[in-house]
């Protein structure tokens, strides 16, 4: 029962995502939160295929909506290190696979209730995925620290991405930890809610670079500015500010081996610089994983 959650604080210690194992990298980067109340020091492998309505990192989205799927892998070692890769495919677009992430870290217990990661990953995208929007950062160091108070559990995760484009983040998110105490078609399985809410503060560099890469100027819709190098848009974009609210309920069927999760979750994009209009958005997704151990 707590290797599924062990998996999700593995999958969502790194931005993306933010990311994501990262299946979560686009649709769920911002979401890092965790119910396991330690960390279970045991040698696991684990494979998932993820869905996702819509391309999102730290807040952002690109100027149409890029739904995707992503396919993933990660490996647990019981000393806490793992490794992880990641592929994802914008659907009805090229290539095959828009990026590649690869990375590993190391999870720790500080306390009982207290309780962290770190890690490095590395982006790497296909010349042509003008999709992404985090296209600009090739590299992401990401330290996260949660802790369970009992009624709730609180994290913080620090994120520096650099490449193209230099930027820092800050996530604050609490969750909410619900489980069935009935099982439905045999005495192993269960069902999970984890409502959480979550605040994104940081620089978006990432916007300009993204813009400029891509040559974006005058759309006929209005999704973006005229002109990508006023000076005054690349200051807004390296001031540090509350970028994102987001709120979001995922619901699990879990077994011992295997869980099927959908999740939906409503952004609120704040303090939007730069070329993209970004506008309040749902977005959902669709996940399985199994772990073998």
């Amino acid at each position: 029962m707590k290797y599924f959650f062990t998996l999700l604080l593995l999958v969502t210690c790194t931005a993306l995502m933010a990311a994501p194992l990262k299946p979560h990298l686009y649709a769920d980067t911002n979401s890092k939160t965790a119910s396991a109340d330690t960390i279970i020091r045991k040698q696991s492998a684990t494979i998932g295929v993820s869905y996702g309505s819509d391309l999102q990192f730290f807040g952002r989205t690109g100027p149409i909506t890029y739904p995707f799927m992503s396919m993933d892998a990660i490996y647990n070692f019981k000393n806490g290190v793992f490794l992880y890769g990641s592929g994802v495919k914008v659907l009805g677009y090229d290539p095959l696979l828009a990026e590649i992430d690869l990375g590993g870290g190391y999870v720790y217990n500080i306390t009982k209730n207290l309780t962290g990661s770190a890690s490095y990953t590395r982006f790497l995208f296909d010349k042509d995925a003008a999709q992404v929007i985090k296209s600009a950062s090739s590299n992401d160091l990401d330290w996260n620290n949660s802790y369970n108070w009992g009624f709730a559990k609180s994290g913080v995760i620090l994120d520096y991405l650099f490449g193209k484009a230099n930027d820092a983040f800050v996530t604050l998110n609490t969750s909410k930890y619900f489980e069935s105490k009935f099982s439905i078609f045999d005495d192993k399985d269960y069902i999970t809610i984890a409502p959480a809410i979550a605040a994104i503060f940081g620089t978006q560099n990432f916007v300009q670079r993204y813009a400029m890469d891509h040559d974006y100027r005058d759309y006929e819709n209005n999704l973006f500015y005229s002109n990508p190098n006023i000076p005054q848009m690349a200051h807004n974009n390296g001031l540090f500010k509350l970028l994102d609210y987001n709120f979001k309920i995922p619901i699990a069927y879990n077994q011992p081996h295997y869980t099927f999760e959908f999740s939906y979750k409503y952004s609120i994009p704040l303090n939007v610089e730069g070329l993209l209009m970004n506008h309040r958005e749902s977005f959902y997704n669709l996940t399985f994983y199994y772990v073998f151990f």
